[in-house]
């Protein structure tokens, strides 16, 4: 007998984003040109997140100077609510982001208004999700464990938009960051860092940092890539993963830390950011040909790490961030049931489709195993 999908499975059984129609996001007041069949759903859900909330939404601002164009869009909090804070999942996150804004590192850039008021962003996920950790490092403790057993016996502390060597000559000359890192013990009883890029809804086509000669050179020195010279590292969609590749090594060989991984975290279903994760990880050296003391490199979907989190008992946060970012069931259903005459058979098509989803084989994470950083 078919098992009844949960509320952390249902939209797991889906096999890709579904393709909402214009006159949907019209009607919501979230359609936005250039929106990615992704970004497009996922814009939708943050709409109807706010709306459940009753978070007023407000305007986005495209662009800057004279060619700046205000929009009124139903995934922007008013001025009111961002500064309310009610982009977070608790109060207890927002005075968390407040005090991280005020602690900053020096140089660190923080897009306050994109962190307020843009529901979309991968911004406020990154505090929505590791927040609740960062105030009880026990809960970061229990899901790390659980996903790189061979990395984590304890998270120590975690840092928000962190560089080891923010323009720095020694390092990369620039300002790239990580979204966070995390002082780790490992099993051996080892200090190490785990640093981590987090993507929701960007689509991996820029903007990128202005290049730099220092790159080329980093990326000869670092020992980690099948041919330093790559064109593909240096492309849009693979130049940030490359980047902070780059830095994540330079911290290691500058004594910043003993032992290092690089992991990034994003939605299964958006596929540009997963297949841009799958060629930066084919870019490198594979990790028994590579020289020892090199950082590894693993991808984990969103979905995943929610799951861990509701495991350890933090079953209500985790509850809250499945439902703002990752029920792709609920605009399935509403651009679905669009048609009244039509919902029976409508709910007999999904539940077809649901069904030979879910006796497909779970998918996996990808990027080579942990103890390739040993």
């Amino acid at each position: 007998m078919q098992a009844k999908p949960t509320a952390f499975t249902s939209s797991a059984l889906l096999p890709r984003v579904p393709l909402i129609p214009e006159h949907i996001v019209r009607r919501h007041n979230v359609h936005f040109e250039i929106d990615t069949r992704f970004r497009r759903a996922a814009r939708l859900l943050q709409y109807l997140w706010l709306t459940d909330h009753g978070i007023p939404t407000g305007i986005h601002i495209q662009g800057t100077g004279e060619d700046a164009v205000t929009m009124d869009i139903g995934s922007c909090l008013s001025a009111e609510a961002a500064e309310a804070g009610k982009n977070f999942l608790s109060p207890a996150i927002h005075g968390l982001v407040r005090h991280e804004l005020i602690m900053r590192e020096e140089g660190a850039m923080i897009d306050e208004d994109r962190l307020f008021r843009n529901a979309l962003s991968s911004m406020p996920l990154v505090f929505n999700l590791f927040g609740p950790m960062v105030i009880d490092l026990r809960l970061a403790t229990a899901v790390f464990r659980a996903l790189l057993p061979d990395f984590v016996n304890t998270v120590e502390s975690i840092r928000f938009e962190h560089s080891p060597g923010r323009h720095q000559d020694r390092f990369l000359a620039d300002g790239t960051a990580f979204d966070l890192a995390m002082a780790v013990i490992t099993p051996d009883g080892e200090e190490a860092t785990i640093f981590v890029e987090v993507k929701y809804s960007e689509d991996m086509t820029g903007p990128a940092a202005r290049f730099r000669p220092r790159y080329d050179e980093a990326s000869r020195q670092v020992g980690l890539f099948k041919d330093p010279d790559s064109q593909l590292l240096r492309s849009l969609a693979l130049e940030q993963l490359w980047r902070e590749g780059m830095l994540s090594q330079l911290a290691v060989d500058h004594g910043i830390t003993p032992r290092a991984l690089f992991i990034t975290i994003a939605p299964r279903l958006n596929r540009r950011v997963n297949a841009a994760c799958r060629v930066y990880r084919n870019e490198l050296i594979e990790s028994d040909q590579r020289q020892n003391n090199r950082v590894g490199f693993q991808s984990f979907e969103l979905e995943t790490v929610i799951r861990e989190l509701a495991k350890t008992g933090a079953s209500e946060i985790a509850g809250k961030l499945w439902a703002r970012y990752c029920d792709f069931e609920r605009v399935y259903r509403l651009a679905l049931n669009e048609f009244p005459d039509t919902a029976r058979l409508n709910t007999g098509i999904a539940n077809q489709v649901t069904n030979v989803s879910a006796r497909r084989p779970a998918s996996k994470t990808t990027g080579p195993s942990p103890n390739a950083t040993k």
